[in-house]
């Protein structure tokens, strides 16, 4: 595993397990004491990699939104924001979305190689655009990246990214924030499509941390060995029940 980053993933679900809806417009699932604790745990990390599908959808811009933690991050000799990541198996992608256009951040387009030379002319301008490969894996995405120097990454999704790492074991941390509510709609997004998973009755997942965040709830999972070797894999000591409430707004882009 030394040969990828530590890979958090992070999302927020309804309690019927959705990641969305499926109308036009985001859905916002957290709250700004979240979106600001998620916005600390972007500034901990090298790279942020979401899907094409995301960018298409939800027009992130995955900018540490802190000035606090941009200073911290530039006084460590670290950019404003971390790198941000994306994969695609075509060149779909608009070059003046909010990933491409804001901030100052390097920017990586994992394409597959039968594309490639579509996505350079497209998005060769506003990004490095890099063979990931027929088809695109993550695990090679990963091994790329960390030879980049990319030794932290968070994942925000979606649907399909979040179903590849977590079946082919390649997460080491899921943080999974439930929001007080149902989409009741099968149309929606889930959080992950079918796929034969690690963990099971017969391997449970090391559910290590749950906080009470305003009306939503964190619960985090240790899914590696690295969580415990890792700098963030420490849990607080005063029990599994944590209770924090934030005061700085965050935001889900």
């Amino acid at each position: 595993m030394a040969d990828r980053p530590y890979t958090l993933l992070s999302c927020s679900i309804s309690m019927d397990g959705y990641l969305d809806s499926a109308t036009s417009g985001r859905l916002k699932l957290s709250n700004a004491a979240d979106f600001d604790r998620v916005d600390a745990e972007r500034a901990r990390c090298d790279a942020i990699l979401v899907g094409a599908t995301t960018i298409r959808n939800d027009d992130p811009r995955l900018l540490v939104r802190s000035a606090e933690r941009r200073a911290e991050r530039v006084a460590r000799g670290c950019p404003p924001s971390p790198t941000k990541v994306t994969v695609t198996s075509g060149a779909d992608l608009d070059p003046g979305a909010a990933f491409f256009a804001m901030g100052d951040a390097e920017k990586l387009v994992y394409c597959r190689s039968g594309a490639v030379d579509q996505a350079r002319g497209r998005l060769g301008s506003v990004a490095t655009v890099v063979d990931g490969g027929a088809p695109v894996t993550l695990r090679a995405v990963g091994v790329d990246l960390a030879r980049r120097g990319v030794r932290r990454l968070m994942v925000e999704g979606g649907g399909s990214v979040l179903t590849q790492l977590l079946s082919n074991d390649l997460a080491d941390e899921l943080q999974l924030v439930v929001a007080p509510l149902f989409v009741g709609d099968s149309r929606a997004r889930r959080f992950v499509d079918d796929a034969a998973f690690p963990w099971s009755p017969g391997r449970r997942a090391d559910l290590v941390e749950v906080r009470h965040i305003g009306d939503v709830a964190l619960l985090r999972y240790a899914l590696s060995p690295r969580f415990h070797e890792a700098d963030g894999g420490q849990v607080p000591n005063h029990g599994p029940e944590q209770h924090g409430h934030g005061t700085q707004s965050g935001g889900t882009s």
